[in-house]
């Protein structure tokens, strides 16, 4: 006997919840979903690199609260700290991009 499941994929629950690209509850969706994005990408980068958010702020010139809060989406970085940090604190290079 076959059971019937209701699985979606995440674009299909995304847009359920949050509407079709281009309307403003979407849009406030996708953008904090890239603030969170940047908080993982310099959390994982600081692990690979076997360092502590103190060791990482110290690096870059900031505190270790001020890196908790951007790893934990509590806090949005400037662009301007958030190359200092990937730069300089982690030794990478920060690319940027614009889509339409």
């Amino acid at each position: 006997m076959k059971t019937k499941t209701n699985t979606k994929t995440l674009d299909q629950f995304v847009q359920e919840q949050y509407g079709k690209r281009g309307t403003a509850k979407r849009e406030k969706f996708e953008k904090g979903y890239e603030n969170f994005k940047i908080g993982v990408l310099i959390q994982q980068a600081r692990l690979e690199k076997g360092l502590t958010q103190d060791q990482l702020a110290m690096r870059c010139g900031t505190n270790k609260g001020y890196i908790s809060k951007i790893e934990n989406d509590i806090k949005e970085v400037r662009l301007s700290t958030l190359q200092r940090i990937v730069e300089i604190g982690l030794g990478g290079h920060l690319d940027l991009s614009i889509r339409f």
